[in-house]
């Protein structure tokens, strides 16, 4: 469990690193579409184990998020898609949870689960995350129709990168 950890962790560091000095920059078409984000660090608190306490996973998901507002300095904003995306998590798992139920030790991934199965848990959890990331950025249901233009396309984007991430480097820990 100590060597999992420690793998979860490094993960999580990784991906937040990357997330902040480099997707942070970059700025797709230029200017007039500045409204598009690639996030990719929500993987990181999606491959957590599937044994993880429920506190735990909420706590690692405020410090996650809170680490990446510091840096975008939006104070509140990525911490809280971080905690509903968590909150949501164990409904999720239940509700993709196959007829042979989980593995005590088993990992939400490709490679344990199968492609269609991660395909589906990663692409409801990182909806949740990008809807609540917008909702909470615009703060304003008056432009519902942006947050959901901005959510669309960012979750498309997002979710692509996110695929080839855990397809390539294969994260089973």
């Amino acid at each position: 469990m100590n060597n999992d950890l420690i793998k979860n962790f490094i993960r999580i560091l990784i991906l937040t690193l990357v997330q902040i000095f480099v997707l942070k920059e970059i700025v797709l078409f230029g200017d007039w579409i500045k409204y598009i984000e690639i996030i990719i660090y929500p993987i990181g608190l999606m491959l957590l184990p599937l044994s993880i306490p429920r506190f735990f996973l909420l706590g690692i998901a405020f410090l996650t998020g809170f680490w990446i507002d510091i840096f975008y300095d939006t104070l509140g904003v990525h911490a809280s898609a971080c905690l509903w995306m968590s909150f949501a998590r164990p409904y999720v798992l239940k509700y993709f949870e196959p007829k042979s139920g989980y593995t005590m030790n088993q990992h939400p991934v490709a490679q344990e689960l199968g492609i269609f199965w991660f395909m589906q848990y990663m692409a409801v959890l990182l909806a949740i995350f990008t809807f609540a990331y917008f909702c909470m950025k615009i703060f304003t249901l008056v432009f519902i129709v942006d947050i959901l233009n901005r959510t669309i396309v960012s979750f498309a984007i997002s979710y692509f990168i996110l695929f080839l991430i855990q397809i390539i480097f294969d994260p089973k820990s």
